[in-house]
């Protein structure tokens, strides 16, 4: 005796085959595979944070007091000057203690956070073990990817607002004239402030994620993180930034102080003459009266001794206005940038066999 059987259904079999977990239950699994690292970078920001803030206070309240202070030549007014210009010593610049503290911060959240991510997984054969719970290689690894950039996004991005808010009393137009130490907006760390350093956080966070799934090994894909940031970083502010628009070209030797000079030369009836007047050329052209340290000009005189010679001075720049334009495109081709590394990156587990 036989049994009667009959072909199943196309509905039978698709309710027959496992469903896919949720989408918010590996975003769980996220956060606990990666909390202690996640708490990590709170704490690193909070303290810089909460650094920022207590200085940052001080700094605004003395530019505050040396702005409303009158008379301005007074004794009591030029303390208070002072004072403000003094906190220059603590952070203000990028090549101070705190500035190149700011300035790796973005790379260390990468290197730490984005290379251990698929890297831990492989160099230890736990994502064998993932890959069979009914979520799927590359759904794993788009959760975990997309989950803490957009924590790591929110998080640099709230500090980045903390950074501009620290340096604008070094942004104002009227410094000069008081005596205040006035910085232009693109040399004082451009890449930590407003979008683009949540920008920069993510390209770190997903250049570490792609090396460490090219690798396997977290202490080589650390290193390696560090290595391909550094010259990211290296070629966008030395190459690449000045000409996101292109620079203005003015022959005037009033350019503000806030402006991002690009370069300088001079020409003679029309053709260039050189990028620096020669010394030569300054002795016998701007010999008196002195007006400078040492009986030699000033260089604010050059253009005035040698404009009479037929010297021209030529100074292409870009203005500070473009401060935010610059800060837009910057961020939009670093998370084009992320996106195509966390496209690259899921490939990758796509293709490599377990």
């Amino acid at each position: 005796m036989t049994a009667l059987t009959r072909p199943a259904r196309p509905e039978e079999e698709d309710d027959a085959r496992p469903r896919p977990i949720p989408w918010r239950r590996m975003a769980g699994v996220t956060w606990r595979q990666h909390r202690y690292a996640l708490a990590g970078v709170a704490v690193l920001l909070g303290a810089l944070a909460v650094w920022l803030w207590t200085i940052g206070t001080s700094l605004h309240h003395a530019y505050a007091a040396a702005v409303t202070c009158h008379p301005a030549s007074s004794s009591a007014c030029q303390a208070l000057v002072g004072a403000f210009n003094g906190t220059n010593d603590h952070m203000a610049g990028p090549t101070t203690p705190g500035g190149v503290f700011l300035q790796v911060v973005p790379v260390l959240i990468g290197a730490f956070v984005g290379a251990p991510v698929l890297a831990r997984e492989m160099e230890t054969g736990t994502f064998r073990y993932a890959w069979t719970q009914g979520f799927g290689r590359w759904r794993w690894a788009l959760a975990k990817l997309v989950t803490l950039a957009l924590v790591l996004a929110v998080a640099t991005g709230a500090c980045g607002v903390l950074v501009s808010w620290y340096y604008q009393p070094y942004f104002a137009a009227g410094n000069q004239a008081l005596g205040l130490d006035q910085m232009p907006p693109f040399a004082t760390l451009f890449s930590l402030r407003g979008v683009a350093f949540p920008a920069w956080t993510l390209a770190a966070f997903t250049i570490g994620a792609l090396v460490g799934m090219l690798i396997r090994r977290v202490v080589p894909a650390i290193v390696a993180t560090l290595a391909v940031y550094a010259g990211l970083a290296v070629a966008a502010g030395g190459f690449l930034r000045e000409h996101y628009l292109t620079p203005l070209v003015t022959t005037s030797p009033n350019v503000s102080g806030t402006a991002w000079i690009i370069g300088q030369w001079w020409t003679k009836e029309g053709r260039f003459a050189f990028a620096n007047p020669p010394n030569s050329l300054l002795n016998q052209f701007c010999s008196a009266p002195p007006t400078g340290n040492g009986g030699k000009p000033s260089f604010g005189t050059f253009a005035q001794c040698l404009a009479p010679h037929g010297y021209t001075q030529w100074t292409s720049y870009q203005p500070a206005s473009r401060f935010w334009p610059f800060q837009w495109i910057e961020g939009g081709w670093l998370l084009a940038l992320s996106a195509l590394l966390i496209a690259a990156t899921i490939w990758l587990v796509r293709r490599r066999a377990a």
